[in-house]
């Protein structure tokens, strides 16, 4: 009985849609809008209710470190920076342990750019050809000697690949952009080590231009002799 009532077709009431004297008011909300704007409604009003009702049950004595370590900017709680959150002692092997990172990432740099010059060095350098050419006489070896010219002076290039020639260049771009990144990290750990025997007790000085035998653009320092016990 139920299959003969869903094969008679029915009538599909749709939603009528928004009437020509309310256009200006834009689309007519619709059954499942109303549930989705007013489940909205209702989480919200159950945020606020929660929050009036911690607010009211506070201790008015209640106190945490919080309230003195930070500072409300703009609205937003942000925290006092920490200056001496650590000693000398420990920004010392804090350093030390950045030197021992950038120096391990210029071995492992130069490492790879000795093997790379390697590869590319065996694809620039072609095996030199020493064939021996016997000749009947003087006329015959001269003409053996211009076609030995005429063949080295115009090298064939026909046969490397278009994906061969793109590889090697960008082969070339990287061994550049290597060497350029050990520079930069032999730079850095050179001011970082400056930095970490200047944190060092001691007297010193700053010499002068007219006091470096070989001018650089690093600043250069001395250090007063002391004597050893």
């Amino acid at each position: 009985m139920s299959s003969l009532r869903n094969a008679i077709s029915r009538r599909a009431h749709k939603e009528r849609s928004q009437p020509e004297a309310r256009k200006k008011y834009g689309l007519l909300e619709k059954r499942k809008d109303y549930i989705i704007r007013a489940k909205a409604f209702h989480r919200k009003e159950d945020l606020i209710r929660n929050l009036k009702e911690k607010a009211s049950f506070r201790n008015p004595d209640e106190f945490y470190f919080k309230m003195i370590n930070s500072k409300t900017v703009d609205g937003i709680h942000r925290p006092k920076p920490e200056t001496n959150k650590y000693t000398e002692e420990e920004l010392m092997l804090l350093k030390h342990k950045d030197m021992g990172y950038i120096l391990q990432a210029i071995q492992s740099e130069k490492k790879k750019i000795e093997r790379l010059s390697s590869t590319l060095h065996e694809l620039d350098n072609k095996p030199s050809n020493k064939h021996v050419y016997f000749a009947e006489d003087r006329e015959e070896a001269k003409e053996i000697h211009s076609r030995i010219e005429e063949s080295s002076s115009t090298p064939d290039f026909g046969n490397i690949p278009a994906r061969i020639k793109k590889k090697t260049a960008s082969s070339y771009k990287e061994l550049e952009a290597r060497k350029l990144r050990v520079q930069k990290l032999e730079k850095l750990y050179a001011d970082m080590a400056l930095q970490k025997e200047l944190k060092k007790p001691g007297r010193k000085r700053k010499l002068r231009e007219e006091e470096i035998e070989n001018p650089t653009s690093q600043p250069v320092y001395k250090w007063h002799a002391q004597r050893k016990r």
